[in-house]
């Protein structure tokens, strides 16, 4: 199982990572994810895609999804829900699906906005200005995600209820990574994690850090009671490729 995917790098080639992973133990346990009064479901299909999502959707506002690839299932699993959904990625023409609540830009999500970029604070504007009403943010942009939080206003992080997003490069924790779990954790909380099972486990200073992984958090002031989740994977969870199933490390939720 998980052990024949976990691999062990030689010490000159992991140096890097064992520093990275004592920067992120400094914050690990505010990452344990939480049972909260509001179960998870699940939106999007049974693989790639799909994510847990607290049952919390009531008067959501707007659906931000940049990085749309070729599965567009949990965003017409939002609209489906009376859910205005914004996306935007410069790799495709189009979404995979249709719905006439989608509103789709041909751009890619970064730091700045340029001709081929834009930033997450001009897109928020651009699409629905000051209107009121919670939002939801489900992203996928391969790496360019932790620039793109980091320049986000703290206004529009207030803006999201729920903040699903997938992390890549955690074997590598630069200090602007570290900024935006900082940044994530200020205001929500931790209620899911699930690694993607696309690239193998490392266990750096006898640490277990997944490659990729999937974070669902919820605003604070949508949580009522929480008790940390002492056991994964939960049972909607889904792998994301046909390679062997990957476990969520006993390092990264409280134990028993």
């Amino acid at each position: 199982m998980i052990k024949k995917i976990i691999h062990a790098l030689p010490f000159a080639k992991s140096l890097r990572e064992r520093v990275s992973f004592l920067l992120l133990r400094s914050i690990l346990r505010n990452l344990y994810p939480v049972i909260t009064d509001k179960k998870l479901i699940r939106m999007g299909p049974e693989g790639d895609g799909g994510y847990l999502i607290p049952d919390d959707l009531n008067h959501i506002r707007a659906c931000f999804s940049p990085g749309v690839n070729t599965v567009s299932d949990f965003e017409l699993d939002c609209a489906k829900r009376g859910i205005d959904v914004y996306m935007a990625d410069g790799s495709v023409e189009a979404p995979a699906t249709k719905s006439p609540l989608f509103n789709f830009r041909k751009i890619y999500i970064g730091e700045k906005s340029t001709d081929q970029f834009i930033s997450m604070n001009d897109w928020i504007q651009e699409s629905i200005g000051d209107d009121e009403g919670d939002l939801i943010l489900q992203m996928d942009i391969e790496g360019f995600e932790y620039k793109a939080l980091n320049s986000m206003s703290e206004k529009n992080f207030l803006r999201f209820r729920i903040i699903v997003i997938e992390l890549h490069g955690l074997n590598y924790l630069l200090n602007y990574k570290m900024q935006t779990f900082k940044r994530l954790l200020k205001n929500h909380t931790c209620v899911h994690i699930h690694p993607n099972n696309c690239e193998p486990v490392r266990i750096v200073e006898g640490g277990a850090i997944p490659n990729l992984m999937e974070f669902t958090f919820l605003r604070n002031d949508r949580i009522e009671s929480s008790a940390y989740r002492t056991t994964f994977p939960h049972e909607l969870d889904a792998d994301n490729t046909s390679n062997e199933r990957l476990v969520l490390p006993q390092n990264w939720y409280a134990s028993k």
